[in-house]
Order: structure tokens, then C-alpha cells, then sequence
């Protein structure tokens, strides 16, 4: 399809393309987006740290597991950060590392 063609395609429907860069620069201007996105930025922080630690540590996911107390699956959802963790469930894994939790 030749670029004029898509123009009047998007002329004959009414619809208008954006790139990624200027709806993000939209949204980004939300209050409710700020404080989702610093969540969202929080949560995948802490989950590369576990990941990093683990590594460094050279523990496999199941050791850590153990350690915890709590199944091998708990660690891989944590790491991968694509769900919130309890500060109980942090707490624990922090303590198979030898490690305490600290807010700051």
C-alpha cells in the first residue's frame, strides 16, 4: 500500500494515527497516569532486584522457594513483576537472601 493510499483510507473512515511518543506524552500529563506509572516503575525495579540478587547469589529460583517457605511460582510471579507483592511475601524472600526489608 503506497503512503497516499493510506492517507485516503484514513480520510474516508475519520481516523487519525498517533505515534507511541505523542499519546504517551498525552497521557503522561494525568495525575492518574503519574501515580500508576510510578507504581507500575516501583514494582519492576524491586522485581530485577530479587532477579539480580538471586543471580548474584547464584540461588535457583526453587532454593529461594525453600528458603522462603512459599512454592517456587511465588518467586518467578515476583520476579517477573507482573503482579504486587504483600510485604509479608517481600519480608520472607528478603529473609532467604539473609536480607531485611527496609522503606525508604
Amino acid at each position: 500500500m503506497k503512503k497516499n493510499e493510506t492517507k485516503k483510507i484514513t480520510q474516508d473512515h475519520g481516523l487519525q494515527w498517533h505515534s507511541f511518543d505523542q499519546v504517551f506524552k498525552k497521557a503522561s500529563g494525568k495525575k492518574e497516569f503519574k501515580v500508576s506509572y510510578s507504581a507500575e516503575s516501583s514494582r519492576l525495579r524491586l522485581a530485577k532486584q530479587i532477579r539480580e540478587l538471586r543471580s548474584l547469589q547464584r540461588l535457583s529460583q526453587k532454593i529461594v522457594a525453600q528458603r522462603a517457605g512459599m512454592p517456587q511460582s511465588v518467586i518467578a510471579r515476583v520476579e517477573s513483576g507482573s503482579k504486587g507483592v504483600t510485604l509479608d511475601t517481600l519480608e520472607r524472600i528478603a529473609y532467604a537472601f539473609g536480607k531485611e526489608v527496609q522503606l525508604v
